[in-house]
């Protein structure tokens, strides 16, 4: 196969052109700058020790201990042998972040538009609207790194997926097989598994069209292909989903032992996510206007309009005497957004002249890719509404695996993200093609016209009557201060009716062009042309809004987020090795803790079940024995000016302790009640299916019995004791069966879950080394696993590409 350089230029152009725009939408990172994101900044936090240790050590600790107790670094931060996808996903990555992930954007978009014969100069017009969808600009600002890392593979995995349909199996099997490695990965199982459903819809449409064209032999021999490449793509990541897989059985994404909440009524137990957990980000029937009009909803919660009405009327108001402090106070917690979603950083907006070009595309498109990108754009609308259209939902929830493990379903419109301007880019080069008369395309004009502008112009004109514009925290504040309601609806109105007129210019202007171009008075490339601009304008300028120069700070202060307080730096000078609670924080959504000291929270979406519930059950309703028994030794807390105190807890068990008494129980239900009441110093309750029925539960009180932490590894722990008698200890340390072994003399020993989620041990009589080690199995198994997936990946290839060869030459 030769390649001439006019046969590349266009790529080369196209990487050059996202380079560019990347580096230009987030020009400060020529600055050595960095963006501030949120979750990243949480993530600091919680693996810094993780990050430590591997710096120290030069291996991965797989486990850390600064976060919730203590918990697998699987799903924080982890480096697994032989990860050589990773490599090929840093030379795509070659941009400083954030630029990295959007040039990512551009170039699976580019290559998916490649696949299905677009010219290239639309192609990478088409791309660079693609990865300026508001939505992904918008996740890069708050720090969804993993999220858009995911997204950003999905439309070179469709490009794979696609050539294989294509019959280019060669070519097809090597982009989907390395492509879903990387989507894969990116380790965002939402989004990927938000993938399979827009492939299934792509199959299903598949199936059809070959069944009506009597092609059902090759579509079962492109089934056979997929099938194997991503086998082999799930298997070069065997390391960090088997692992995953393990820590997902203990988190809250699992079925919960549990028959009752923590006030005691009766629950039913769930395989995964709580109902109300999942669908608490429900997109609004109404706000989904809001992928053509931006502000349709009020943009966010942290909007505002300059010399507002709002703005106005509290002035006044403070004028007529009210507290400038409530005035201002009122200012902060008054909303722009009117949905019902508790927290929006923008609206998903993906751009009227993609959602016009969509509806042309109905018209003009071939049947067998317009089916399938329009049946996936309503499919990712409806779910996402979710308990706005409770029926479907609840149907997913119920009955299709692994969706009710995931949260916030108004995430899955990610599928119209990506289906909407691939639909609107395939109309726009049919309206360029000569496949359609001149007849049809002034048809499909028409009609997008009146459809799309048609909603436009009725929302310009009469939009603002159609709703209430309130939300009901309006309602209260207007029951304490008379003409608030009124005052903050008119500048929602405002922004509906700005944007709506907006949008309707857009189409108005491009409705015009294309028209012109229709009539032969410019020609396609001036239609591609006025095209970008209008588009870059639209995009960009609602980007600015939510992410723009001001997300940006010195490398310094991203890095090393956190700066020590006086509080935190008193703590630090206690060497010895104990926990912190920090209730001046949500202690569950907390990674800043995590960055200093070993905190009873943390931050994650999957956290560990059991410790969950022990929060819910006990640590919120501050039980201090539960707080001893997690060797809890300092307190921080408000000491009521809003200034932050500490305070010692002298009750806390320390690292390790001998009791008296075992308390059996048989259900999960007995075990957290019985904390209620257990005397953690003296007690602990341990379930009778863990020993038999002959084991010990009665240990005599040896006053000369110790037992001391004598050396400290995120990974390893090692004790010593002397006792006269046989003891049991507990440990304040999290239970965690797969993968944490220990050793009494170097010899391994049983050790047991007590006190719910603590280690808990019999130790013999006499003076012992206590040695805990996480040693996971999963590793060393997912290891093998992923190096013969590679040899696959390479071999297969190799193999295919010289038998075709053989045979071209019989």
């Amino acid at each position: 196969m030769k390649f001439s350089i006019k046969e590349i230029t266009p790529y080369i152009i196209a990487i050059a052109a996202f380079v560019f725009v990347s580096l230009a939408y987030f020009s400060p990172v020529l600055q050595g700058k960095k963006i501030q994101q949120s979750d990243i900044t949480q993530f600091i936090g919680s693996s810094k020790e993780i990050v430590d240790f591997r710096k120290e050590n030069n291996e991965e600790p797989y486990w850390t201990n600064t976060s919730f107790g203590g918990m697998p670094s699987y799903a924080v931060s982890t480096y697994y042998p032989n990860d050589f996808i990773k490599k090929v996903d840093k030379l795509l990555r070659f941009l400083p972040r954030p630029a990295d992930y959007l040039f990512l954007y551009f170039f699976g978009f580019f290559i998916l538009l490649t696949v299905l014969k677009v010219d290239w100069k639309l192609a990478i017009v088409g791309s660079l609207g693609f990865g300026l969808s508001t939505y992904l600009i918008i996740i890069l600002g708050v720090g969804h790194n993993a999220k858009a890392h995911a997204i950003a593979y999905m439309p070179l995995v469709l490009a794979g997926i696609l050539l294989v349909f294509q019959q280019k199996y060669l070519l097809g099997f090597v982009v989907t097989a390395l492509a879903m490695s990387l989507e894969i990965s990116a380790s965002h199982v939402q989004m990927t598994y938000y993938l399979l459903f827009l492939v299934l819809i792509l199959g299903i449409v598949q199936l059809i069209e070959s069944f009506k064209n009597k092609e059902f032999p090759q579509f079962l021999k492109s089934i056979g292909i997929l099938l194997i490449a991503v086998l082999i793509a799930v298997g070069t990541n065997a390391t960090s989903l088997l692992a995953m897989k393990e820590y997902s059985q203990q988190s809250t994404r699992s079925k919960s032992e549990l028959t009752i909440s923590p006030d005691g009524t009766k629950k039913i137990p769930t395989a995964g996510l709580a109902r109300d957990y999942i669908t608490e980000y429900s997109y609004g029937k109404a706000e989904t206007f809001n992928l053509f009009i931006p502000r349709f909803m009020g943009g966010t919660r942290n909007e505002t309009i300059e010399n507002g009405e709002l703005q106005s009327f509290l002035q006044d108001a403070v004028n007529k005497g009210l507290n400038p402090k409530d005035a201002n106070y009122l200012a902060q917690i008054s909303s722009m957004y009117w949905g019902e979603q508790p927290i929006v950083a923008a609206p998903a907006y993906i751009g009227v002249l993609f959602i016009f070009l969509f509806v042309i595309g109905l018209f003009l498109v071939e049947r067998k890719l317009r089916n399938w990108l329009l049946a996936a754009t309503i499919f990712s609308i409806l779910l996402s509404w979710g308990k706005n259209f409770a029926f479907l939902t609840d149907f997913f929830i119920d009955y299709v695996p692994l969706y009710n493990k995931f949260r916030a379903v108004s995430s899955i419109q990610i599928i119209a993200e990506l289906a909407i301007p691939l639909l609107g880019i395939l109309g726009l080069k049919a309206l360029i093609s000569s496949e359609n008369s001149k007849e049809i395309k002034i048809h499909a004009l028409k009609w997008s016209t009146i459809i799309v502008g048609g909603l436009a112009l009725l929302f310009t004109i009469g939009g603002t009557g159609f709703f209430t514009f309130e939300t009901p925290m309006d309602l209260q504040i207007e029951e304490q201060i008379a003409g608030f309601l009124d005052a903050i609806t008119s500048d929602r109105k405002t922004l509906f009716f700005n944007d709506s007129l907006r949008s309707l210019v857009f189409v108005v202007l491009f409705s015009g062009t294309i028209w012109l171009f229709l009539k032969e008075k410019i020609n396609h490339t001036i239609l591609v042309i006025v095209f970008a601009i209008l588009m870059l304008f639209d995009l960009v300028n609602v980007d600015k809004r939510y992410v723009n120069d001001e997300y940006f700070i010195s490398a310094r202060k991203v890095d090393k987020p956190f700066v020590a307080s006086e509080i935190d730096k008193e703590i630090l000078k206690d060497k010895s090795i104990y926990r912190v609670a920090d209730f001046t924080k949500n202690i569950m959504a907390d990674g800043a803790t995590s960055y200093f000291h070993k905190s009873i929270g943390g931050y994650h979406a999957a956290k560990p079940r059991r410790y969950q519930e022990l929060y819910d059950f006990h640590i919120a309703k501050n039980n201090i024995e539960v707080l001893n028994m997690l060797n809890t030794k300092y307190l921080i807390f408000d000491d009521g000016t809003q200034r932050e105190a500490v305070q010692e807890n002298p009750e806390a068990n320390g690292n390790a302790w001998f009791i008296t008494t075992l308390k059996t129980v048989t259900t999960a239900n007995e075990e957290i009640k019985a904390l209620d009441s257990l005397k953690t110093k003296e007690e602990a309750v341990i379930n009778s299916k863990f020993i038999s029925s002959d084991f010990p539960v009665n240990y005599p009180k040896d006053s000369t019995a110790s037992i001391q932490l004598k050396a400290y590894k995120a990974n390893e722990l090692t004790y010593e004791s002397n006792s006269q008698t046989n003891q049991f200890a507990v440990f304040s340390e999290m239970y965690y069966k797969d993968g944490w072994n220990a050793y009494i003399d170097g010899k391994l020993t049983p050790h047991y879950q007590v006190n719910y989620v603590l280690r808990g041990m019999e130790i013999p009589k006499g003076k012992h080394i206590i040695e805990f080690k996480f040693e996971p199995t999963v590793i060393e198994t997912g290891n093998i696993i992923t190096l013969i997936s590679y040899l696959l990946l390479l071999l297969i290839p190799v193999g295919w590409f010289f038998v075709k060869k053989r045979k071209s030459n019989v």
